[in-house]
């Protein structure tokens, strides 16, 4: 039988680490269930550990924790807490079913500082690139109101609303996007292949060429000349686009500019009032205080415009003002059922009834208009390759008559 190296940790948080014969992992984490422990990680004795290099050691900090990754650790949590077992007998069992390691490390660093003493919310608020501020202020709800697994159940509901979200927005984005980059791999090819064997033709008969001719040529022996310099300048300039969208000059008048953008604008909007009423409506029902609330939806927000209205809207609400008021001076990126039906929320009492119907209402609706979006990108679409087929045809065919008709 092999020899398994392994470490296995108590349900009062003893740690065992030794080796073992057994027929396989399976019986060895039965045999170590039978004293007590559970198994937390093992290997074959005879094997040593594979060295790995630096940089492949620096990947796993490196990877971002999905959503459905998190979606699926609360989900079960909930059930786990929910069926009586022990907060860090659930993060054991769930850091050992995890498959993501970096994952798997940070639910065994949360189990070690709860078996220290450390509260749940307050280990995951160590961890602010992995759990939002939405997260941690929910769980924090949760345990001092004794209903934690109602709040892992909400919040459960709300990551997998906004994974949803999300998913719609980028499967309308996938055909444009293959698209448009087809296209510029095409172009870029007849560029650096076709353009080149015409110029000489070209050379040869000594004729004036049209403007738009000599741009293609000029562009086409750049490329065929210069292609490390083009590299390079591609790369900068995408580097130099992402430095300048951190900033806030920049990041605000891209936002400014996106939202007057027909039909996108207009997604973007919904979207953005979608999250703000099923997260506004979440915290309220976990019993945040919506000063508080809308601080924290606002750090939720992908547009720089709707982060600003929030925060504004979170300091007149503390001041006495009334939410619906506030959101009334933002009616240029506010749909105008927002503001109407958070009105008739504060007039009834039920503000985060309102706000989940309204949440409901814009998610099917941008569900909507994302699957149709195809049929309306399409012929946009169609028209600016259209518009490049036809400049470079233009540009490569007049030369060529221009010719016969002096022949």
């Amino acid at each position: 039988m092999p020899t398994y190296s392994y470490s296995a940790r108590s349900l009062t948080g003893q740690t065992k680490i030794g080796t073992q014969e057994a027929a396989s992992e399976a019986e060895l984490a039965h045999t170590l269930r039978s004293e007590g422990f559970i198994l937390s990680s093992v290997r074959t004795a005879v094997q040593a550990a594979p060295k790995r290099s630096r940089f492949r050691a620096a990947l796993p900090s490196l990877r971002r924790i999905p959503l459905i990754e998190k979606i699926v650790f609360t989900q079960h949590l909930a059930v786990m807490i929910g069926a009586g077992l022990s907060l860090t007998r659930a993060l054991d069992a769930l850091s050992l079913q995890t498959k993501n390691k970096k994952f798997a490390g940070i639910l065994k660093q949360i189990g070690q500082d709860i078996n220290k003493g450390i509260a749940f919310a307050d280990s995951l608020a160590k961890q602010p690139k992995v759990f939002s501020e939405l997260y941690v202020n929910m769980i924090r709800v949760g345990e001092t109101s004794g209903n934690f697994e109602g709040a892992l159940r909400v919040l459960t509901d709300q990551m997998k609303k906004d994974y949803d979200l999300r998913s719609h927005v980028k499967s309308a984005m996938i055909y444009p996007i293959v698209i448009l980059v087809a296209m510029i791999g095409i172009g870029t090819i007849m560029m650096v292949t076709i353009v080149p064997k015409l110029t000489s033709i070209f050379k040869e008969l000594h004729t004036e060429l049209p403007l738009t001719t000599r741009v293609v040529i000029g562009i086409s022996d750049f490329l065929n000349q210069h292609w490390l310099l083009a590299i390079f300048i591609v790369i900068i300039a995408t580097l130099a686009a992402r430095f300048a969208s951190k900033t806030k000059v920049a990041k605000n008048y891209f936002d400014w500019t996106i939202l007057r953008i027909p039909i996108f604008g207009d997604i973007i909007k919904k979207i953005n009032s979608a999250r703000l009423a099923r997260t506004l409506s979440s915290l309220i029902k976990s019993g945040v205080p919506i000063v508080q609330g809308l601080r924290i939806v606002s750090r939720t927000m992908s547009n720089n415009l709707f982060i600003e209205s929030l925060e504004n809207a979170s300091q007149e609400v503390q001041k006495g003002t009334s939410l619906h008021e506030v959101l009334a001076k933002y009616a240029q990126i506010y749909p105008p059922m927002v503001n109407q039906m958070i009105e008739v929320g504060e007039e009834t009492g039920t503000l985060d009834e309102i706000l989940t119907k309204l949440a409901e209402f814009y998610e099917e609706d941008v569900a909507t208009i994302t699957k149709g979006m195809s049929a309306v990108i399409e012929p946009i679409l169609m028209i600016i390759i259209g518009a490049a087929v036809g400049f470079f045809a233009v540009s490569m065919l007049q030369p060529m008559y221009s010719m016969m008709e002096v022949i």
